[in-house]
């Protein structure tokens, strides 16, 4: 029971040492198993990931990294028994709420630290965190990999039909009910809903050749879309309106650095809702080479497809051929994707 909630907790009993293992040690006993082969990838991914955090942490190879805490045998039993249940229950996406971390400090085989600990902070890059001010680790790195490894978006629980909710405990006793909850449904409606952060600033005096320039550069840094607008400005001087829609997650980076590359001296900014069809890229063969196209759809029905652009203009430069041959050959084989 954890402050009135019943929840079921998972233990495991172990014999003999605490061992100090390396990743290799770690992903042997995984290869060993008789899991089925996507358990095992998942596992060993998030466990590379750890590893690759660990080091760049402490400065050393990643062949040198000992997992000390996540070495032992029921941290290892955590990670796989968490790709072995999503692979069981045939979970298609997992969303999550923000990220409670805890803080003051934890002791580590490191000697004491921070909370969030060096390595679930960086693990957690991206990531939208928060703390509710209780004195604890509440989250650790291993449980911040297999977040991060399977969490398809953080934020707002998305629209769902719920079907079953579980309730899994923790060992410490806590100010708040110290309970993972985790509810299983199916997605409603046949189209995504996500929140994202419409930033806009009015520019009147920057060199307009740089607007280039700063669009690839917020593209790069995780903005969904970006475009610019004339406008005509207080005393009637002309100017361009920058308007960026990004995911809150990244609304300072991308405040920042419109802030750093133009002259503007604030930003507006608001919350909004889209929703958005399921996308994927796939590889379709023409006359001229494989070229990817983006598929969109929706409900599981194809809506649209489109050439990418980048393939179509490298085919053209390599073999010397007009684009707009490479783009048209390439729309007609992608057509073939389309619904009859």
């Amino acid at each position: 029971m954890k402050n009135g909630i019943s929840g079921t907790q998972f233990t495991v009993g172990t014999t003999g040492h605490h061992h100090h293992r390396g990743l290799s040690d770690i992903l042997a006993i995984i290869q060993k198993s008789s899991l089925k082969n996507s358990v095992k990838q998942s596992a060993s991914d998030i466990f590379r990931k750890i590893a690759t955090i660990e080091a760049d942490i402490h400065g050393i190879d990643i062949e040198s990294v000992h997992f000390h805490e996540i070495g032992a045998v029921d941290s290892i039993i955590d990670v796989v028994g968490a790709c072995a249940a999503l692979d069981l229950m045939g979970v298609e996406a997992v969303y999550a709420s923000r990220i409670n971390v805890g803080e003051g400090f934890v002791q580590t085989a490191h000697g004491l630290l921070p909370v969030p600990a060096p390595a679930t902070a960086a693990i957690l890059a991206g990531v939208p965190v928060y703390s509710s001010g209780i004195e604890a680790e509440l989250a650790t790195p291993t449980g911040a990999a297999i977040l991060t490894h399977f969490t398809k978006e953080f934020g707002r629980m998305p629209g769902m039909k719920l079907q079953k909710t579980g309730y899994g405990a923790g060992m410490k006793d806590l100010p708040v009910s110290n309970l993972l909850r985790v509810h299983i449904g199916e997605l409603t409606g046949d189209t995504q809903s996500e929140t994202v952060v419409s930033l806009e600033t009015n520019i009147d005096d920057m060199n307009p050749e740089f607007f280039q320039h700063i669009l690839d550069r917020l593209l790069e840094s995780g903005a969904l879309d970006v475009f610019t607008a004339p406008v005509i400005m207080k005393k009637s001087r002309p100017g361009v309106l920058l308007t960026v829609i990004t995911r809150e997650e990244t609304k300072d980076d991308i405040a920042r650095i419109i802030f750093e590359e133009t002259t503007t001296a604030g930003i507006r900014y608001s919350m909004m809702e889209r929703v958005v069809l399921d996308r994927e890229m796939r590889n379709i063969t023409t006359k001229y080479g494989d070229i990817g196209v983006k598929v969109l759809s929706r409900g599981g029905r194809v809506v649209t497809v489109s050439p990418e652009y980048e393939d179509c203009r490298s085919i053209a430069q390599s073999l010397g051929v007009p684009l707009k041959q490479v783009y048209d050959e390439a729309r007609k084989k992608s057509s073939e994707l389309l619904p009859e």
